[in-house]
């Protein structure tokens, strides 16, 4: 664990908070260049991925409290030291969609076909964002053995870039590539779950994110499935 990365005078830097910012920044920056070369508006895309950040550390933040209530029941205040770790990213997901179809609709900007664009870069800023999380401490495996656990975090970023670079290559058109994500996605996040030390189970033995995947999943395999590929 490594959570302060750096001290400027008493001005901590948080190793979570540069690599949340570093995701970000990547993922705006290539999905912005991404969109101009397929002739749509990269300022649009831009603030989009605004909307998308700000909504999904919302979200994010807000079921991460939820779903420790009682100790922000206790301790009220930090729940918004976000720099200390925790969010949900299921909870960020959730957010980001209804901000995002607010501000395409808005926009008049075409929901599918900017999903498709986003989806790689997405789980780019994922593959990123978990380091920041193993370098927090956060989203920690169980134990393999006398203070050594699975480095969960590790596992997921590795996962996440391999997603990317799957997705990164399709034209973005009529969504199959943003469902194809969620899929990729869902599967990826029941399996680690298992191998996860700070999530309880909520139902047969399932974690809430693994509730949560199975759902999502079936959901965006039925619409992958409804979606003629060209």
């Amino acid at each position: 664990m490594h959570p302060v990365l750096f001290k400027i005078g008493a001005i901590q830097v948080y190793s979570y908070g540069v690599m949340l910012a570093l995701a970000f920044l990547a993922a705006a920056f290539l999905a912005r260049r991404r969109a101009s070369s397929l002739g749509m508006n990269g300022d649009d895309i831009l603030d989009l991925c605004v909307w998308l950040i700000v909504s999904g550390l919302i979200g994010g933040r807000l079921l991460f409290v939820l779903l420790n209530l009682g100790y922000y029941r206790e301790n009220p205040l930090d729940a918004l030291k976000l720099w200390q770790g925790g969010l949900v990213w299921y909870g960020g997901l959730i957010a980001a969609i209804a901000a995002a179809l607010i501000f395409l609709s808005v926009k008049k900007i075409p929901v599918l076909k900017t999903g498709d664009l986003m989806a790689p870069y997405v789980a780019l800023g994922q593959s990123i964002g978990r380091i920041g999380c193993f370098l927090n401490g956060c989203c920690y495996g169980r134990e393999i053995s006398p203070g050594v656990t699975h480095p969960t975090q590790l596992y997921e970023s590795a996962a996440m870039f391999a997603v990317f670079l799957i997705l990164r290559r399709r034209t973005p058109a009529n969504g199959r590539t943003l469902f194809l994500y969620l899929i990729l996605y869902s599967c990826i996040r029941f399996l680690i779950e298992f191998l996860r030390g700070d999530n309880p189970a909520v139902l047969m033995g399932l974690t809430i994110s693994q509730v949560i995947s199975v759902i999502v999943l079936v959901t965006a395999g039925i619409l992958w499935k409804t979606i003629p590929s060209k």
